[in-house]
């Protein structure tokens, strides 16, 4: 979204050095403000009469003449990772733990143990796939064995997808997709950039976020058949702790049906994740660390930082927004005084409780639903934060918000038409079975994401803390996309705006 200056070629590693088939380049990109990044691109040339099936697709970037001892050749300049011989190169690589040395460092390919000799016999003959989907990554699926990630932004660090996915892969936590391999920069400086990872692949039905709006298409198929019998009154005016501890009413249960089983059963699967990342006591980068006083004013500074960014936003685009969503902005802006009355209770009230190392990025489109069970992948972090803020511990309540709000997200997305059968002039009437369903799908969650006793020693004392604290991310995520969608999904605004609402519903 910035204005570019400069774009200059840093870094050029040849692979493999002897006889390259390609380079990795590191290009880095300064901007009229901000500051500059450096991006990974895989580059080959092909001459004449290999670049025909490529010529016209996105993998093209440049027609080339070259100056050749004999003359010169026509060619094309390619993204490597379109090309098959590159895709398996990196396998071959990776199989074969092999170092290729470039100017100011070396790049490392390495299997982990428990997958190597899986690699070794079965590489030559997987057949390599590039995955077409909107990302800001590069994925390869290999023969629906194992899938590659190239990252395309370089950083110096380790990227926390390979971190915590090393981790876990260790402690033989079955709820991930495990860590095969690994593709590093180690630069002559002791500077270690992580380029790419390869995990087993694991068979899928898509992503929960597509089963979660699957379930709510039935859900609200249903309500249109009798749309009086859940109202606004049929919605407690409870707090989501409160609610915690007391029964799920048989009603939900009815109307709702299995996914609330499967709401259950991700809090679950979030709760073990957050147990075994609190795991290991001796390992400096995972072992759990205590809430202090001085990280919780942090905290406080972090969540009005978003606040103030986006409250003159909200005021400044208030006028072009349509009703009924500019009478939700109009009560946002009305509740500003509360909201920072609410932040403030985190900045006085002292929290016993722990830090550690979390996915980052938690919503039900970073979880596979393989129709039994679910999966949790991409621990990358959320991808415009710094490398290093995405390292650091913090509250698992963090990635509890995190999937909370992406249940509010499913809940009011049939009104910008997103679930299937039902349409955008319907929601006024299934509203109220649209909170109803997001209120006791959050409760069945958080009620099993509770059940797992090795989380309850590392979150506040008492359920009171624990809902100022949680509160306190999803006022946070909230404001953070209610800023987000008026830059870019207008249509999408009302989501949030109805999320800091709600929030501000209960005392």
């Amino acid at each position: 979204a910035r204005t570019m200056q400069i774009v200059e070629i840093t870094e050029v590693i040849p692979l493999p050095q002897e006889n390259p088939l390609a380079v990795l380049a590191l290009i880095r990109v300064e901007y009229t403000e901000g500051e500059p990044e450096t991006y990974l691109l895989p580059l080959r040339y092909l001459p004449a009469d290999r670049m025909a099936p490529l010529a016209d697709s996105p993998a093209a970037m440049a027609r080339v003449r070259v100056k050749m001892k004999d003359g010169e050749q026509d060619g094309l300049l390619i993204d490597a990772m379109w090309d098959r011989e590159f895709q398996k190169l990196l396998l071959d690589s990776m199989s074969r733990n092999r170092r290729f040395n470039a100017p100011a460092g070396d790049l490392v390919t390495h299997a982990m143990k428990t997958f190597r000799r899986q690699l070794q016999k079965e590489a030559p003959t997987l057949e390599p796939t590039l995955l077409k989907g909107e990302q800001s990554n590069s994925s390869v699926l290999f023969g629906y064995q194992f899938i590659l990630k190239l990252y395309r932004r370089a950083e110096v660090g380790i990227n926390p997808d390979f971190e915590i996915g090393r981790f876990l892969t260790h402690k033989g936590f079955p709820h991930i997709a495990p860590l095969a391999g690994a593709i590093e920069y180690q630069r002559d400086n002791g500077e270690i950039l992580t380029f790419g990872i390869l995990q087993q692949f694991i068979q899928n039905e898509g992503d929960a976020w597509k089963y979660t709006l699957d379930e709510l298409s039935r859900y609200l198929e249903e309500a249109l058949t009798h749309p009086t019998a859940i109202t606004t009154s049929s919605i407690p005016h409870k707090s989501l702790m409160t609610l915690v501890g007391e029964e799920i009413p048989s009603s939900a249960r009815e109307w709702i049906g299995p996914y609330l089983e499967e709401a259950r059963l991700l809090g679950l699967r979030t709760g073990e994740l957050h147990a075994a990342l609190a795991s290991d006591p001796d390992d400096q980068e995972f072992k759990p660390e205590p809430f202090t006083d001085f990280y919780r004013r942090g905290l406080y500074q972090s969540m009005l930082g978003t606040v103030n960014m986006n409250f003159p936003l909200l005021r400044s685009q208030i006028k072009g927004l349509q009703e009924p969503v500019q009478g939700m902005a109009k009560q946002v802006l009305e509740g500003e005084g509360r909201i920072r009355k609410r932040l403030l209770t985190i900045r006085d009230r002292k929290l016993t409780c722990a830090r550690i190392r979390c996915h980052g990025d938690y919503h039900l489109g970073q979880v596979l639903y393989t129709g039994k069970d679910f999966i949790i992948i991409d621990f990358e972090g959320e991808p415009a934060r710094p490398l290093s803020v995405r390292r650091l511990k913090e509250s698992p309540l963090r990635d509890v918000a995190g999937m909370l709000r992406s249940f509010h997200y499913a809940a009011q997305a049939s009104s910008i038409g997103l679930v299937a059968g039902v349409r955008p002039e319907d929601f006024s009437l299934l509203e109220p079975w649209s909170r109803y369903w997001q209120l006791w799908v959050s409760v069945s969650y958080l009620k099993a994401y509770l059940s797992v006793k090795e989380v309850m020693a590392i979150l506040p004392q008492s359920f009171d803390d624990i809902q100022i604290l949680l509160n306190g991310y999803l006022l946070q995520k909230a404001m953070y996309e209610l800023g987000y969608e008026l830059n870019n999904r207008p249509d999408w605004v009302r989501i949030p705006l109805d999320g800091i609402n709600q929030i501000l519903e209960i005392d």
